[in-house]
């Protein structure tokens, strides 16, 4: 199945209303790995780098939308949700940042699938990088649920 991101993100800005705020936009979808892009402008605190907040949820927006991707290509029918999430600040975001999620090993993944087409609930840890200029600044791992509808 062939993946649109434009509809994807629509889809996310329709039922998760707050990025919509952030101005995110989705890039670089290989299959194993997608991109979050998020302007300064959006998620800009008071000290004029990004706001904590907005890092840790575009963080948690690039795993989320790359299990979303990943169900809809299988065409499984399910919910998504974020069940935690831990953020490592390293360095400051003074700029257009990205966040970079990539599944885990093969054999975690299809442990996932196998769990959820089984007992129609799954977890799965997936950790993305925040990266300005270049820059790592900042990872996350979230822990997502995924329940079969």
């Amino acid at each position: 199945m062939q993946i649109d991101l434009n509809e994807v993100l629509e889809y996310v800005q329709e039922h998760i209303p707050i990025t919509g705020h952030f101005g995110v936009g989705l890039a670089n979808y290989t299959g194993e790995s997608l991109e979050v892009l998020a302007p300064l402008a959006a998620n800009i605190n008071h000290r004029n780098s990004a706001f904590g907040g907005s890092l840790s949820a575009v963080g948690i927006l690039s795993g989320w939308a790359l299990l979303f991707i990943k169900m809809r290509e299988l065409g499984v029918q399910n919910t998504l949700v974020i069940q935690s999430s831990n953020f490592q600040f390293t360095a400051p975001v003074a700029g257009d940042f990205s966040a970079q999620c990539c599944l885990p090993e093969a054999a975690v993944y299809a442990r996932f699938l196998k769990i959820l087409e089984r007992k129609g609930k799954a977890r799965i840890a997936l950790d993305s990088t925040i990266i300005c200029e270049g820059e790592v600044c900042g990872t996350h791992r979230g822990e997502y649920v995924a329940i079969r509808s």
